[in-house]
């Protein structure tokens, strides 16, 4: 069946309520193990299956166009109604918890389930329902805000992805001017980013409180499902960050500015153009594109290309930036299906290349793992979720010529660099939140001045000023993570730091990293994250010589690595 061919029936929240309180009363009166897997697989079904799954539907196609009023109806009624579903939630995962068949469950599902239940149980008290439904309402009004961008530039009127091509200009006027329209529209909206962000940090503050807790750090750290590290943990990588990875990347920066004749440090609208002839940009049209997703993931592997056919087929998929869509990209499970989805803004920049193994390798764990219960095991936590697309990228280089034509050796270069660039930027996205956290008082401007700040230590190769809202120490309004998903974001960092040993694997033996990349990836969600990388032999990232050695790999091949006759 094809996406568009799904039918989209509304879920009845109050007889699934029902349904759920029936499912609670029976599995605390089980006698045996067998009756009460029976159980647990009903209510697996209909939460999975049969709520999340329309729920999901609903969500892509509001995302598909913002302007359409039945769907952006539909997401107002979730928004408004699921809250309404979670103390129910929270009998069910209390009556699991103390079941007196959980090690009989362990056994056969595994712990992490059980693990994150416990997470799952101290996050919610009924007191939260209608802050839970302010939050989705919140987080709504942005995303609408930020998808309902038009920016005249270039006798056009473009929505934010559709400028960014501009933004990536050889053209240091055209290019310029981009970063400064972008930058004017954000701050002629600045006051209302402000406001749903006090809100929103408010909110949250007082949701960790009404827990017991300080503040939401905790509360944040366990709905973001941080079963295996802690703060202190995350506070050692950043600081690891610091050290070894901030030089290597200001190293990489200098060398750029001076290819470049740019003054250093750059600005915003220098910062991330590579070369004189321009970044690296993918052959054809996006039909083009996909078609070398064909061939690449054909090529891969078996269950690749088997995975590959599948999205196809059943256009599983939705890629072209268009008006009145959402920004960014994700991928998500159509539980009832057993199939990912992949939502994505091409945009004409290699950015595009980037979808097609970014967020299929997030699909391609989904599709792996399937079949796998329960459904909150087939994805690992989010860190684990982005070493499947991270890694993939790299895997996807040997096709590079037929992605990027003339522009391969281009790519090859600045898509290391840019790995190596992301994570100071990452880092400084969740030190910048845990300081929010910290100080939930603190107004528009003093949040404003904690990003200046940040950005001299985790980014000092570019410069402030010149730029509207980005030289103003705004430019973390347009991180959706920030409003989204607190937290949601050194996940990407951590999980880079793994890519890279995939990187430095491929160059040894691509056969033998690709086989520990299936290793990784078949175990889904079944281990916590660490334990994953323990049983696919991979490094942790929170390890210090982790780091430095891929800094040093990595600084080596860059400064070792050929740009002769590329301008």
């Amino acid at each position: 069946m094809k996406f568009s061919e799904i039918q989209y029936t509304r879920v009845d929240i109050e007889a699934l309520k029902v349904k759920f309180a029936e499912l609670i009363e029976a599995f605390k009166a089980a006698k045996t193990f067998e009756e009460a897997d029976e159980l647990f697989l009903e209510q697996e079904k209909q939460e999975g299956m049969s709520m999340r799954t329309m729920r999901t539907i609903a969500q892509i196609r509001r995302d598909i166009d913002t302007r359409d009023e039945f769907y952006d109806g539909e997401m107002e009624f979730y928004n408004r109604e699921l809250p309404t579903l979670q103390p129910l939630r929270k009998a069910w995962t209390d009556a699991l918890l103390a079941s007196p068949f959980r090690p009989d469950f362990e056994k056969k599902y595994g712990k992490v389930s059980f693990i994150n239940a416990e997470l799952d149980a101290r996050s919610f008290v009924p007191e939260l329902v209608a802050d839970m439904q302010k939050e989705n309402k919140l987080v709504s009004q942005y995303t609408k805000l930020i998808a309902s961008a038009q920016i005249p530039f270039d006798g056009q009127v473009l929505t934010l992805s559709q400028l960014s091509p501009y933004k990536l200009s050889a053209d240091d006027e055209i290019r310029r001017a981009a970063w400064k329209a972008e930058g004017e529209w954000y701050n002629a909206h600045g006051e209302e980013l402000d406001s749903i962000y006090a809100e929103l940090t408010a909110l949250r503050d007082g949701m960790g409180k009404k827990l017991g807790y300080e503040g939401y750090i905790p509360l944040g750290y366990d709905r973001m499902k941080r079963n295996c590290y802690t703060g202190k943990d995350v506070d050692a990588f950043r600081a690891a960050v610091r050290k070894y990875l901030v030089p290597v990347a200001e190293k990489i920066c200098k060398g750029q500015a001076a290819r470049m004749g740019f003054d250093y440090p750059m600005t915003f609208a220098d910062k991330d153009i590579s070369f004189r002839s321009g970044n690296p940009k993918p052959q054809g049209t996006p039909e083009d594109i996909l078609a070398m997703g064909d061939s690449f993931y054909s090529e891969l592997s078996p269950e690749t290309k088997e995975f590959w056919e599948h999205m196809r087929r059943h256009e599983m998929m939705d890629v072209e930036s268009k008006p009145g869509k959402a920004s960014g990209g994700y991928c998500t499970g159509i539980y009832a299906l057993r199939s990912p989805f992949i939502f994505a803004n091409f945009n004409g920049t290699a950015h595009d290349v980037e979808v097609i193994t970014h967020e299929a390798g997030h699909a391609f764990a989904g599709y792996v793992n399937r079949c796998r219960v329960p459904v909150d095991t087939q994805w690992p936590s989010l860190e684990g979720c982005e070493v499947h697309s991270m890694s993939m990228e790299f895997f996807a280089e040997p096709w590079a010529e037929g992605f990027f034509g003339p522009d391969a050796r281009k790519f090859r270069y600045t898509h290391l660099a840019e790995s190596i660039l992301f994570i100071p930027y990452g880092t400084m996205v969740d030190h910048f939140q845990h300081e929010v956290y910290l100080h939930p008082e603190y107004t528009p401007e003093q949040r404003h001045d904690i990003w200046r700040e940040l950005l001299k230590v985790y980014m000092p190769w570019v410069r402030l000023g010149d730029v509207p809202f980005y030289g103003e120490g705004k430019g973390w309004q347009r991180q959706s993570h920030i409003y989204k998903r607190p937290f949601y974001y050194i996940d990407y960092c951590l999980a880079q730091t793994v890519a890279l040993q995939f990187w430095a694997r491929i160059r040894r033996d691509a056969g033998a990293a690709f086989e520990t990349y299936m290793d990784y990836t078949r175990l889904g969600g079944s281990l916590v994250f660490t334990d994953l990388l323990k049983e696919a032999g991979l490094d942790s990232p929170f390890d210090e010589k982790c780091l430095k050695d891929i800094c040093a790999e990595a600084e080596k091949f860059l400064d070792e690595y050929d740009l002769t006759g590329i301008e």
